[in-house]
């Protein structure tokens, strides 16, 4: 087989390799089936068997009280942006965003189309450098809703606001799992798989009963939740090959030591090249507020665009890919998700020294 390269993509991005190789004896014959993992029906023995080990396997990654549902459904996580207001708002009421960056933005976007949206806060003046310091909700909104990390200004929430006066959704679609947190602080968290679980096309959702019964009527069948939810995600055919690889990393998750194992590892891992970045401040310029840093995507500009250039071009010669940083931003993003090794950020850490002696 052809070496692995270091793959640093912001995503869809880096799975476990246990995780692959599994999958590649599954994708011809699931489980001595004799059928492939992809052709099997959603109705029948194996999926159900399955589909109970990821339920099962999400409840105690994430020690989930029995009032949380678990969905898994298409459309990326961008569909939620849309899907959430319109279950839970109207033009009667509002809706409190904390805006971090593209992602948040989108987000409200949406949710204006379905009702009032407050933003409680924002970052938007220092370019989403940093969280915001404060938040201010309004007076009674039907929910409030943030988004953990974020991946093309390099920020995440260090800790969680503690909301007590309504309904408290997050996008952790760029986070989910990489640390540990109290789910059951939350009314709602959803998340797009490719960032840390799985691969694009599903998404992940966590849903309280009690947020569930406040929910619109009369909505299309198929963007009511409860549609869903009566139906195990299974009221059409579900993203299968995606939920079985999602139940495969949450074995891996399992197996490693859980969110305790998983969150000491990211932390090393971001300790090696953000130790980098403040010993070379001049040269390896972070984007972010220190208060603010990423754990998993870390953003930063070199003195120069042909610099940058050059270290990507470096870089790639070396095996590292995904470098580059997004369109909307420019210079270099470090995406080291759960799966990504130690072995491989210590080696771009090496890379990053090389580089800047080389200057």
């Amino acid at each position: 087989m052809t070496a692995r390269k270091f793959n640093f993509n912001p995503g869809p991005a880096v799975l476990p390799l246990e995780v692959l190789q599994q999958a590649s004896k599954d994708i011809i014959n699931f489980r001595g089936c004799g059928m492939g993992i992809m052709e099997i029906s959603h109705r029948g023995p194996q999926f159900k068997q399955m589909y109970q080990e990821l339920i099962s396997r999400a409840r105690k990654i994430m020690n989930l009280g029995d009032d949380f549902h678990i969905l898994f459904l298409g459309g990326g996580a961008s569909s939620q942006f849309y899907m959430i207001p319109m279950n839970l708002l109207n033009h009667e009421r509002t809706a409190d965003y904390v805006n971090t960056g593209t992602w948040s933005k989108k987000a409200i976007k949406e949710a204006k189309l379905f009702g009032n949206v407050h933003v409680a806060g924002s970052s938007a003046d220092s370019n989403f450098n940093h969280i915001p310091d404060t938040i201010q909700y309004s007076e009674k909104p039907a929910y409030v809703h943030i988004t953990s990390n974020n991946t093309i200004f390099g920020t995440q929430w260090q800790q969680f606001p503690v909301v007590t006066h309504a309904p408290l959704i997050c996008d952790m679609s760029s986070d989910f799992l990489s640390r540990r947190f109290d789910a059951n602080a939350f009314d709602m968290i959803y998340a797009g798989a490719q960032k840390n679980i799985g691969p694009a096309g599903v998404t992940f959702i966590l849903l309280k009963q009690g947020l569930l019964e406040k929910m619109n009527q009369g909505l299309p069948t198929m963007l009511t939740y409860q549609t869903h939810v009566n139906k195990d995600s299974s009221f059409n055919t579900p993203p299968v090959y995606g939920m079985y690889i999602i139940n495969e990393v949450f074995k891996w998750i399992l197996d490693t030591g859980g969110l305790t194992e998983i969150e000491a590892v990211n932390d090393r891992k971001a300790g090696m090249i953000y130790d980098i970045m403040d010993q070379h401040a001049d040269f390896y310029r972070g984007a972010a507020r220190k208060d603010s840093r990423s754990k998993m995507n870390i953003t930063l500009r070199l003195p120069s665009e042909t610099l940058e250039k050059a270290f990507l071009e470096q870089a790639e010669g070396k095996g590292f890919f995904g470098l580059k940083g997004h369109r909307s931003v420019g210079g270099i993003r470090v995406s080291m998700y759960n799966a990504c090794p130690k072995e491989a950020v210590a080696r771009l850490a090496d890379f990053m020294l090389e580089f800047k002696k080389q200057q």
